[in-house]
């Protein structure tokens, strides 16, 4: 078997409990079947339409030697590093993909300017993947054009430096084959969260140097026993633990603990929060180090899931925690059947994202306006500008601002931290997690934005009202161009951070906005408002 589980405490009982039914109910050969009514009447007509991925491993065979071909054309080139514009399923994906085979690809899911022009380095040897479904994608469409210039201003012919990943019928598939741009077009019965084993995560990964014939051969030799109705399907397993522990702990820990796949928490992360956090319900992903202060703090809503590098029988599982262990392409497999039977269980439609356009169309509409997107701020310390919307009592110091919007913390909450900055330079930001949860005792979340945006981003308008939003937003003053168009991509991403704000408000999340022009430095000094 390619994926090995084991449980205990509450999480057993779960499987014991709920494993039964469901195989009685024919749960997981209806998955394989694409039976569309699996989850009620409301969900019939999206599912009917979302489940081409239980056939994605023989669908995806052919495009194996596709991709190896086009690769050894670019090498033959010269070109050998490979730029992946895209975001959410788009990136998340191929990015585990690349980073557990050991293959660098370069990915750029941001619109920080800081960001986009580092990518924009060795353009000589440099093909960029511009990977989107719908084709519209705002972020994947300025990454686009900032190569298309760049490419042109070296001298290269952008035509047989950029490949393009969509659907068929998109209007990027149309743009890009009157460019000359090579396309591949992926199931268009596969939505976003879902697309690890479609062209979505095949080509960026398998242009990068990844084995892509083994991830899907990984993939198949799981796929006959999660068709099957059976007590030891990990489909079924793991889908009883996520949905149906009583009472539901809807707060899941995802923890990497000696597994050989390295990133594969935010892959997961995505395809829970943006399949169950809507209607006011959902369970909410947080990914962890196995040394974070929440796993210690025994909360009765908080599931933890192992991810293990070997399920050995002396090797003990902590009361009431799940481990799981096997290869990347069949823990694709088995956590994509899991969270389709977690939706039943919690009786969400695990396929729409109903809540994920408002955050988007709000961004839009500040870059149309003839105003700057940035707010006038209560106050600035430090160096940096505080502000807030959702009803957060921000005081007069930082201090007093961080202990204002925590205020509003219950004691079924959870803290989300936003950085709308260059991931390089704000990777110290990241440490601010475990400060938030030792001072909480309460799950807390961390996002670069916009990438967020596309996974955890429905959960936090459409799942339970119990978040607290804590943006830190760089006022970046290198900013770069988007050419053809009337910002820059600094005003893009201010115009995301205050857009998510505003959408979050008016769904009554309280946020705290943190604004600064030197993102190392504010480290220090919001670590201390945290102490203080």
């Amino acid at each position: 078997m390619t994926v090995s589980i084991a449980a205990s405490g509450d999480a057993a009982r779960a499987i014991d409990t709920v494993v039964p039914r469901l195989v009685t109910d024919l749960v997981a050969s209806g998955i394989t079947a694409q039976d569309a009514a699996l989850w009620g009447p409301a969900a019939e007509a999206e599912a009917s339409n979302r489940l081409g991925w239980v056939e994605a491993v023989s669908v995806s065979r052919p495009l194996v030697a596709e991709v190896v071909a086009l690769r050894d054309q670019l090498h033959e080139q010269g070109v050998d590093r490979v730029v992946l514009a895209g975001m959410g399923g788009s990136s998340l994906a191929p990015e585990v993909i690349a980073r557990t085979a050991g293959v660098p690809l370069v990915v750029l899911d941001s619109t920080d300017p800081a960001q986009v022009r580092a990518a924009l380095t060795d353009l000589g040897r440099t093909v960029l993947v511009v990977s989107s479904k719908s084709g519209s994608a705002l972020e994947t469409d300025s990454q686009r054009r900032v190569f298309e210039q760049a490419f042109e201003d070296a001298g290269i012919d952008p035509a047989g430096r950029i490949i393009v990943v969509t659907d068929p019928g998109s209007a990027l598939e149309s743009a890009a084959q009157q460019a000359g741009y090579r396309v591949f077009t992926a199931d268009p019965t596969v939505g976003g969260r879902y697309s690890a084993l479609t062209a979505f995560g095949l080509v960026p990964a398998g242009l990068a140097g990844a084995d892509i014939a083994e991830l899907l051969d990984e993939a198949d030799a799981i796929s006959v026993l999660l068709a099957v109705d059976t007590d030891e399907n990990p489909g079924l397993v793991l889908g009883a633990v996520l949905g149906g522990t009583a009472p539901l702990r809807d707060k899941i820990a995802i923890v990497a603990d000696g597994t050989h796949i390295l990133g594969f928490g935010d892959w997961i992360e995505q395809l829970i929060a943006e399949s169950t956090g809507k209607d006011g319900r959902g369970l909410l992903p947080v990914v962890l180090d196995v040394d974070a202060p929440e796993l210690g703090a025994g909360l009765p809503d908080l599931q933890v899931v192992r991810l293990v590098g070997s399920r050995e029988d002396e090797r003990h599982v902590a009361d009431g925690e799940l481990e799981i262990t096997g290869t990347l392409g069949g823990q694709f497999l088995v956590w994509e059947y899991a969270v389709a039977v977690a939706g039943r269980l919690l009786g969400i439609n695990p396929f729409d994202q109903p809540d994920v356009e408002a955050a988007k169309v709000a961004a839009r509409t500040l870059l149309d306006g003839p105003a700057s997107p940035d707010v006038t701020p209560a106050f600035e310390e430090h160096g940096i500008a505080v502000s807030a919307t959702g009803g957060v009592d921000v005081g007069t110091t930082l201090t007093q601002a961080v202990s204002g919007l925590l205020a509003g913390l219950g004691a079924d909450g959870y803290v989300a931290v936003h950085a709308y900055v260059d991931r390089a330079a704000g990777a110290g930001l990241v440490s601010l997690r475990d400060q938030l949860a030792a001072r909480t005792g309460r799950p807390v979340t961390f996002g670069f934005g916009p990438r967020f945006l596309h996974s955890t981003g429905q959960y936090h308008k459409g799942g339970p009202a119990n978040g607290v939003f804590l943006q830190i937003v760089s006022d970046e003053q290198d900013d770069l161009a988007v050419p053809g168009r009337p910002f820059t991509f600094g005003r893009l991403i201010r115009a995301q951070a205050a857009g998510d704000a505003s959408v979050l408000a008016e769904h009554g999340r309280p946020v705290l906005t943190l604004s600064t022009r030197d993102v190392p430095a504010a480290v220090a000094v919001i670590a201390a408002a945290l102490t203080t």
